[in-house]
Parts: structure tokens; sequence; C-alpha cells
């Protein structure tokens, strides 16, 4: 059951961070998944331990955790862009 509550989370979170970047209309279900999920684990190294809280591929689905897993979406969305426009736009 926590296996689907991150890859719906996780979907959820990396389809907001593409629309704040811009980059919605290239994407699809599959790939905000997987951002989504890639941001949360990056959050979960840089982002949680900065902040505080514990990362959201623990479980743990509090207001702290899934700002942190926002954020490491957007920062994963900003290399992207950086390496393939050299832009963060």
């Amino acid at each position: 059951m926590t296996l689907l509550l991150i890859l719906l989370v996780g979907g959820i979170i990396g389809w907001l961070a593409s629309l704040v970047m811009r980059t919605d209309a290239q994407q699809g279900v599959f790939l905000n998944i997987v951002v989504g999920i890639v941001g949360a684990v990056i959050a979960g190294f840089v982002i949680t331990p900065l902040i505080g809280g514990a990362p959201i591929t623990s479980g743990s689905f509090d207001l702290m955790s899934l700002f942190a897993s926002f954020l490491g979406a957007v920062v994963l969305l900003a290399i992207v862009n950086l390496f393939r426009r050299g832009s963060m736009r």
C-alpha cells in the first residue's frame, strides 16, 4: 500500500513541479511519476536534512516532507533543463 501511495503522491508532485518549470507539455504521466519519485529521493538526501523532517520515501507523508519532495522535483527539472537547453528557464 505504501508503494502505491508513493507512486500516486510522486505523480502529483512531479506534475506540479512540471507546471512550475513549464515542462508539462513535454512530459506524460509516467515521466511525471518518475520526476516526482526521483525528486523525493533527491530531497531525502539533500533537502530534508537541511530543513528537518523525514523523507517521503520512508513513508512519512507530512507537510514538510511533501514540500521537500516538491523542491527536489523542481531542482531535478531545473538540472535537466540546464543540460538540455543551456538555461534553467
